[in-house]
């Protein structure tokens, strides 16, 4: 939060001054959020000191690797990895990728490299006819075209 003040008074003078805490934006937050995200390391529950230790000095988090310096108040961290979102599991009820449509030319989020896992995928193409180049006849009656177009798809194998 931040704070933001305004000024009242005569000819712009700045006689009272009203502040107030305003929340960032939520692009603001959501670019911290995607930082912290992205630094974000993997904990485990440590257990130093004797057993005569406070509860709050018995447990303590240390990173998975003790290489890694440990987190600070601010870092966000995790305790157990995510689950392979690539590949069906009943178990976790995630249906995976295999069967999903992606977009061949894109490097993002449905890109067929990152979606299929880089299993690969399959190039078909498919003949769809829609209704096109519809007009409004006064009252109540509606006249399309029916036109057939040839699609690409790419299936995540």
């Amino acid at each position: 939060m931040r704070q933001e003040c305004k000024c009242h008074g005569m000819s712009g003078s700045c006689t009272v001054r009203t502040c107030w805490m305003r929340l960032p934006t939520f692009r603001a937050v959501g670019d911290v959020l995607k930082d912290r995200f992205d630094g974000a390391s993997r904990v485990i529950y440590g257990n130093k000191g004797s057993n005569r230790a406070s509860r709050v000095e018995l447990h303590h988090l240390e990173p998975e690797n003790p290489a890694h310096k440990p987190p600070s108040p601010h870092d966000l961290v995790y305790f157990e990895k995510s689950p392979n979102f690539c590949t069906y599991s009943g178990k976790m009820g995630t249906a995976g990728t295999a069967g999903r449509f992606c977009n061949s030319s894109s490097p993002g989020l449905d890109g067929c490299e990152l979606l299929c896992c880089g299993r690969g995928y399959r190039t078909r193409t498919q003949r769809v006819t829609e209704r096109c180049n519809c007009t409004f006849h006064w009252c109540c009656h509606v006249s399309c075209l029916n036109c057939t177009n040839t699609q690409v798809l790419h299936e995540c194998l």
